[in-house]
């Protein structure tokens, strides 16, 4: 599940920033899990829209947990330290990749600046496995992975994120992701126009 790319599918983290920030804001300790990050474009996307949605100051309180499945293409290594090579990061707008990234001479890579990095951090991890990396996240996004489950393992792995949220936390998911039916009575749909959830209780 290695392919993606920065601003992929940026709808989604806009729906996060308009539904979910404003309900966080405040809060002194705020945990987003990245489940199926690969290796972490998606992550840092996100991280880049926190920063500028919600300001240095409250973005300090953020931890994004991210996690994937595989374990041999150095996917940890790459999340940790923010490296990726130039050609990855022409999506990012010019006034953002200057302003959150270090070009670094003589290697054709930029490094995500330390204000992204230290919010971040990487496990291995296996979806199916139905347990989740911890629990009272206030935000669960999980793109282009689902649709690789069958029917059943994904109603079980969106029962765990449901448990993994605190109250009244988010799962977002892809607009080609429905929730189903099984399941849609455990979440709210939080946004008309796109697949984001709000916890609606036990």
């Amino acid at each position: 599940m290695a392919f993606t790319f920065f601003f992929r599918d940026v709808q989604i983290l806009e729906l996060i920033i308009k539904h979910a920030v404003p309900n966080l804001v405040g809060r002194s300790r705020i945990r987003i899990w990245d489940a199926g990050c690969a290796m972490g474009q998606e992550t840092y996307s996100l991280a880049i829209m926190l920063a500028q949605g919600m300001g240095p100051f409250a973005f300090k309180n953020i931890q994004i947990c991210a996690s994937d499945i595989e374990e041999n293409n150095g996917f940890g290594d790459t999340v940790r330290s923010g490296i990726y090579q130039e050609e990855e990061l022409k999506r990012i707008p010019p006034e953002l990749l200057e302003r959150y990234f270090t070009w670094m001479e003589g290697n054709g890579h930029f490094q995500a600046h330390s204000i992204l990095r230290d919010r971040i951090s990487y496990q291995r991890h296996d979806l199916l496995s139905l347990t989740s990396i911890g629990e009272n996240f206030s935000v669960i996004l999980c793109k282009n992975v689902l649709l690789h489950f069958q029917p059943e393992e994904r109603i079980e792995v969106i029962r765990m994120f449901h448990k993994a949220l605190a109250p009244d936390g988010y799962l977002a998911t892809e607009q080609t992701q429905k929730m189903p039916d099984e399941i849609a009575h455990l979440f709210i749909k939080a946004a008309p126009d796109g697949q984001i959830f709000r916890k609606a209780g036990e």
